[in-house]
């Protein structure tokens, strides 16, 4: 496998694919009809320095992800919202700040439930067992287990099935590509649906290196404690994308072990797509990608 710089996430009834400072958003209308929009992100923080700070450029990732994944689903929902025959159409304004509140919302939210509430939770256990160690393990057991329900919950709904099915469109296009094929369907149907550089990898290594990092907090007070839970997510999204970086460009074997629970989630987030949402997924890509030259530069490599 060969690393591509293409990055994904899949939409409403659509896919987005990102390389470099390009993106464009491939939807499948209600009539059936692919409207393709390419637009130029060039994120959050222009200084160079700053971006390519170990730890740092995983904060300064995760932020712009979170900012350009609301965009692109703001984008692709307008497609099957009901007519509004009130008349007015809402100004680029108030969309924007829209879409800041709900993404310092997402976050709070995300916060309050998988890490306020396994904490607080886990201090019912304190009064039937003396060691803080246990009761840590137990407040990170809570943790993994609110996330795994969060992810089976939503899986059953309908129209997140759908997404999740264009999620696997995605990442079908990237391995197709990155194992030197193709892009088309029927390559793209025989390509993984699961892939290192994911999201819900990224997610899952969030919650996994925040237990491990919560061991080392031994405070008395239990608000100096919580704030000192907090304090460390910024830090630990960054070692988590310092990770998934590195799994993303090396076929190293201890690496790819570490990398299989993430795969494993990913069997949850992603599922098979039709051809339909495959077509999606290639139209994305070729918005932003020139996978043809690509792919014969690997295939160069590989008879070399």
């Amino acid at each position: 496998m060969a690393y591509s710089g293409i990055g994904g996430q899949a939409v409403i009834e659509g896919v987005m694919m990102k390389h470099k400072e390009t993106y464009a958003v491939a939807v499948r209308k209600p009539d059936h009809d692919i409207v393709v929009e390419k637009r130029e992100y060039r994120g959050i923080c222009q200084n160079k320095i700053m971006r390519n700070l170990v730890f740092i450029r995983g904060i300064i990732s995760f932020v712009e992800s979170m900012v350009l994944g609301m965009s692109t689903l703001t984008f692709s929902a307008s497609f099957f919202e009901e007519d509004d025959r009130g008349g007015k159409e809402k100004s680029e304004r108030k969309e924007k700040a829209e879409m800041g509140f709900t993404i310092v919302l997402s976050l709070l939210l995300a916060v309050a439930i998988f890490m306020v509430l396994p904490f607080y939770a886990s201090l019912f256990f304190q009064r039937y067992i003396s060691s803080e160690t246990v009761v840590i393990l137990i407040e990170g057991f809570l943790r993994l287990f609110i996330f795994f329900a969060y992810i089976l919950l939503i899986s059953r709904m309908e129209d997140i099935r759908r997404v999740f099915m264009y999620h696997g469109a995605e990442h079908k296009c990237i391995n197709c590509i990155e194992h030197g094929m193709d892009l088309t369907v029927e390559n793209v149907k025989a390509s993984s649906k699961e892939h290192k550089r994911c999201g819900t990898s990224f997610l899952f290594f969030v919650v996994i290196i925040s237990i491990i990092a919560t061991m080392f907090i031994r405070v008395d007070s239990r608000i100096l404690r919580l704030i000192l839970r907090l304090a460390i997510i910024p830090l630990v999204a960054g070692i988590s994308y310092e990770f998934i970086r590195l799994a993303g460009r090396s076929d190293n074997p201890i690496i790819n072990l570490l990398s299989k629970p993430g795969l494993w989630m990913q069997k949850l987030t992603t599922k098979e797509p039709d051809e339909e949402m495959i077509e999606v997924g290639i139209a994305s890509v070729e918005a932003v990608f020139d996978w043809k030259s690509y792919v014969e530069t690997v295939r160069e490599k590989e008879t070399a």
